[in-house]
């Protein structure tokens, strides 16, 4: 069997960059940065960062050029694709990058850290954005913007009082 699937969290070092082949198809080239955080043998904390090309073709890229801005946290899941070619030197060249299959947006980094969802904790009105931000929001074209909060429980959309498991269709 073989696999070729990569997944990347990491934060943007640049903005997308949109453009379209000669038939019209949308592809963003998204340049990232990851971190590889481990100890070595004698316990000192060592750090390594990772610098990735990122492909995004078609509506996927368009989206990924909406919605992502350098310094913007976002996971990618897709491919490894390595290009090769030949230089006007004759040296055969080698080009590998991630081709993007889905990408999943971090939690906004425009908002300040004392506001969790529109709300800011020290407004007496909660559970209530104020019309005046509601307003700036919509002008903005942040309604349409995915929201994802780091400290929001991740769920697997099933309550657990409905899922009924016999012990007999346990596998073990």
């Amino acid at each position: 069997m073989n696999l070729n699937k990569v997944f990347l969290i990491g934060r943007l070092t640049q903005d997308p960059e949109l453009r379209s082949t000669p038939s019209g198809q949308s592809v963003a080239t998204l340049r990232m940065a990851t971190n590889r955080v481990w100890n070595d043998p004698s316990g000192n904390k060592k750090d390594a960062t990772e610098f990735h090309t990122v492909v995004a073709w078609g509506r996927l890229g368009e989206i990924a050029n909406q919605y992502l801005k350098k310094g913007g946290l976002v996971m990618i899941e897709g491919r490894i694709q390595t290009r090769t070619w030949t230089d006007p030197n004759n040296n055969k060249r080698y080009f590998t990058e991630v081709i993007a299959e889905g990408l999943q947006l971090g939690p906004r980094t425009s908002r300040p850290a004392a506001e969790v969802d529109g709300i800011s904790k020290t407004q007496g009105q909660e559970g209530q954005v104020p019309s005046a931000q509601r307003e700036r929001q919509s002008r903005n074209g942040n309604d349409d913007i995915p929201i994802i909060d780091a400290n929001d429980p991740i769920s697997s959309g099933v309550e657990e009082d409905e899922v009924k498991i016999k012990e007999e269709d346990l596998p073990f």
